[in-house]
């Protein structure tokens, strides 16, 4: 952490890295209030599609934008560990998922007031992607950069 801090390029790849995290958390948002609104799938699935969608986003931005300096791995090499990291978030994601819903559906249901939009479902579907979105976020920087990445000074 304190290489980013310390290093300008460092610093300016951890921004582009938190720039593109913030198009895939749209994707992956968006992706998942449409499956489960709109097509009734249930969180745990809509959230893995989600998460794919936005790896896929992800991946093309960090390969081309963050790290366009890594070429010396070929695309397919650089896809597949990325994609190693990224289920390993989604391992580490899905539980999170799975037991923080329920805490913050209780802590919605409970509230004096509700709104017509947003519902207890709805926020604490949100709210639950939001934390794991967050945990997530720091493992795949890590990780990718240091592994995925490495071949970048």
């Amino acid at each position: 952490m304190t290489v980013i801090l310390t290093n300008p390029r460092e610093r300016t790849r951890f921004l582009r890295f938190l720039v593109v995290g913030t198009i895939g958390a749209v994707v992956d948002f968006g992706t998942m209030n449409l499956l489960v609104n709109l097509f009734q799938f249930p969180l745990y699935l809509a959230g893995a599609i989600s998460f794919i969608a936005a790896i896929m986003s992800n991946f093309i931005w960090n390969r081309y934008w963050t790290y366009p300096d890594s070429r010396s791995k070929p695309i397919r090499t650089q896809l597949l560990q990325f994609g190693v990291v990224n289920v390993a978030g989604l391992a580490i994601r899905e539980p999170i998922l799975l037991i923080f819903e329920p805490i913050f559906y209780k802590l919605f249901i409970r509230l004096p007031f509700q709104l017509p939009y947003f519902t207890p479902d709805f926020l604490s579907d949100n709210f639950t992607l939001a934390l794991a979105v967050i945990i997530v976020l720091f493992w795949n920087f890590f990780v990718n950069r240091y592994w995925t990445y490495n071949d970048v000074k």
